[in-house]
């Protein structure tokens, strides 16, 4: 198997990863919070360790600000409902996932007002047409970092400068971007970062979190037991405990531990050299195949390890699974959970095939799918 569907689940993940998932579940157990004991004071040292390599890597000043979620969807329902009311007007770009998307759409019929930039036909944004856009009812602007479709990084610094000269809160997705790209929500004013921990950050499913600036106090979703101040029915004012009710899990915040120290420790630099490397090989070579439309930058500096395409004449969706059946390669086909990015790019109708490689992905690899989509182009 040629696994090329990181932007929906990276596979492999690193060995220590495995083991860490397996060590805990093995040897350790206990729920963080939960007693004095020494299981419990065990998980409670792996959830302040994860904490604080991802401060580390998105340069967060008090890893108390992040609190792990079931996973990034989660996280911006959090976000959202935590910050916006009716009579609120919020700005996004037509290129986000449905995990935004459909909170939206939701709020919208309780009186949220929601305006979406377009963008352009490769899935990039001009930062300049936000602010026509800002209302004297504008509370908050959220973008995702880079497209699921496209790949397409969009310009999170320059939207972000523009949200905090208009004092509004800034809120960014971050699922196809960290650990790919380097983040910092200092310099690019991120107030909500939301992430999820089973792509880039190399960790297992069900794992993901929100970093919440504290001068922000968002609306609880739920509330339950957190552990502490366990004598009160009113849920706990300080971060994490205030967003963190139930019992975490913590066995794939420790995988996902690991992943964050993975990423630290190779540097997420190189990391993004092997992925544009593959990236410009893929879309050096597939723009090259007769009868195939790329969509997207098709330029490295310009994105993610993300390429999707079509063959004229075929459905993407007999596309990718020719490559699964006849190859052996891991694809993705369909909407990809992003119709608004989808008709941005003129594809609504059709959808598209998306290959996406991740950092332990050979550049042999990549020649095999080539080859394949060019056999599969000529039939």
């Amino acid at each position: 198997m040629i696994y090329m569907d990181n932007a929906a689940t990276s596979f492999p993940k690193p060995e220590a990863v495995y083991q860490a998932v397996d060590h805990f579940n093995r040897n350790l157990g206990g729920s963080p919070g939960r007693g004095s004991h020494q299981a419990t004071l065990r998980a409670g040292a792996i959830l302040l360790e994860c904490r604080e390599l991802l401060a580390r890597l998105f340069n967060v000043k008090d890893a108390a600000q992040i609190a792990f979620t079931a996973n990034i969807t989660d996280a911006i329902n959090i976000g959202l409902k935590g910050i916006l009311r009716p009579g609120d007007h919020i700005i996004t770009t037509s290129m986000e996932h449905n995990a935004v998307a459909r909170p939206l759409h939701a709020l919208s019929r309780l009186g949220v007002e929601w305006t979406a930039i377009p963008c352009r036909a490769d899935g990039s944004l001009n930062p300049d047409h936000i602010v026509p856009a800002i209302k004297a009812n504008t509370r908050m602007i959220c973008m995702l970092h880079a497209s699921n479709l496209t790949g397409t990084i969009l310009p999170i610094e320059e939207v972000g400068l523009i949200a905090r000269r208009h004092d509004l809160t800034f809120m960014v997705d971050s699922a196809q971007t960290a650990g790919v790209l380097p983040i910092d929500v200092e310099a690019a004013h991120i107030d909500i970062l939301t992430f999820t921990g089973h792509k880039g950050l190399l960790g297992p499913q069900g794992t993901g979190g929100i970093y919440v600036d504290p001068r922000l106090e968002l609306r609880l979703l739920r509330e339950g037991g957190t552990g502490s101040a366990s004598e009160l029915l009113e849920q706990p004012a300080t971060m994490p405990d205030r967003l963190e009710s139930g019992t975490p899990n913590t066995p794939g915040i420790a995988g996902l531990a690991a992943g964050v120290e993975f990423i630290l420790a190779t540097g997420i630099d190189n990391i993004r050299r092997h992925e544009q490397e593959l990236t410009d090989i893929l879309c050096r070579e597939l723009r090259n195949i007769s009868g195939l439309t790329l969509y997207g930058p098709g330029d490295s500096q310009r994105m993610t390890a993300v390429v999707s395409f079509n063959i004229g004449g075929m459905d993407c969706g007999e596309v990718s699974l020719r490559l699964d059946q006849e190859y052996g390669i891991i694809s993705r086909s369909g909407m990809h959970c992003a119709p608004l990015a989808h008709k941005t790019i003129g594809t609504a109708a059709i959808g598209a095939c998306r290959i996406s490689p991740g950092c332990f992905t050979s550049v042999s690899d990549i020649h095999t799918v080539i080859e394949a989509v060019r056999e599969i182009a000529r039939t």
